[in-house]
């Protein structure tokens, strides 16, 4: 799974049950152009998908008109506010969750993050904790 979060408390995600390699993170990315109006700043860890020829050439053909790329330094979460969201996700929405298969688990996920969706000012409190002064 793959998500993305917003000052305003937005939360997009997109799931998959292979690893996201750099085609997959560009489907993600025009799904973000798609739900989001506007220039979108990206801010994202070093993960080798997100530095692909894929997601470069997506870029050169256009993406960039309204994607903006930025990276986290190496090994630095801390500064990640969307880890909060997996945080939340594993030991509040699924804590004591026990899937038999893939399929159960998938669904679990799903209802966990729709669940958090409505939950607008935890999402934003995400960014403020890490971002005191991002405006909303």
């Amino acid at each position: 799974m793959i998500s993305a979060i917003t000052p305003q408390g937005g939360l997009y995600t997109m799931m998959q049950e292979q690893a996201f390699d750099g085609a997959a993170v560009v489907r993600f990315l025009k799904h973000l152009l798609r739900q989001i109006p506007g220039k979108l700043l990206v801010v994202w860890d070093r993960l080798p998908a997100h530095r692909s020829n894929v997601v470069k050439d997506f870029l050169r053909q256009g993406g960039s008109e309204r994607v903006y790329l930025a990276q986290f330094p190496s090994y630095a979460p801390e500064l990640n506010p969307d880890e909060g969201v997996w945080n939340y996700l594993k030991r509040v929405e699924l804590r004591n969750v026990c899937c038999h298969d893939l399929p159960q688990l998938r669904s679990e996920l799903r209802k966990a993050v729709a669940r958090l969706r409505r939950k607008t000012p935890a999402i934003q409190g995400f960014i403020h904790q890490v971002y005191p002064d991002v405006c909303v």
